[in-house]
């Protein structure tokens, strides 16, 4: 008896082990490679070049359609399936709508998958460049509604 309940404090304690170094990484992984909405409005503002696309799902750009001005909506699919379509040397930002940034976080670990070391993720994503108060603009372009993401 007493060997399987240290067998099951073992299993525990390394499942929390497990679930502590993710949570660390994803906290260092969020500091290193986002941008907060008022860091990426200053460079926008003071005219700094940087790229900004727009990676949401098809679905949340017909639910939200409206856009960070300057963006290019690029889907996620095309994205994945050609990384190239960001620039590799110039700064790049990506957003999109998903709860923990979750389509972004996908491009960006992609990304420096391919050695991208110029990219980062808008932290909050569209909703908390809104909720700062600054500009978007409606998205009139067609788009493919493609529910494969």
């Amino acid at each position: 008896m007493t060997l399987i309940l240290t067998a099951i404090c073992i299993v525990v304690l390394c499942l929390l082990t497990v679930i502590w170094i993710k949570h660390t990484r994803d906290r260092r992984e969020l500091e290193l490679h986002s941008i907060t909405p008022e860091a990426l409005h200053a460079l926008l503002t003071s005219k700094q070049e940087i790229l900004l696309f727009d990676v949401r799902l098809p679905l949340d750009l017909l639910a939200n359609s409206e856009i960070i001005p300057g963006a290019t909506r690029i889907p996620p699919r095309e994205l994945l399936e050609n990384p190239l379509l960001i620039p590799k040397e110039k700064d790049s930002v990506v957003y999109c709508t998903c709860p923990s940034d979750k389509t972004s976080r996908v491009i960006l670990r992609r990304a420096q998958g391919l050695q991208f070391l110029r990219i980062k993720f808008l932290r909050g994503g569209l909703a908390g460049w809104k909720a700062k108060g600054y500009p978007v603009e409606r998205y009139e372009k067609f788009f493919h509604l493609d529910t494969r993401n």
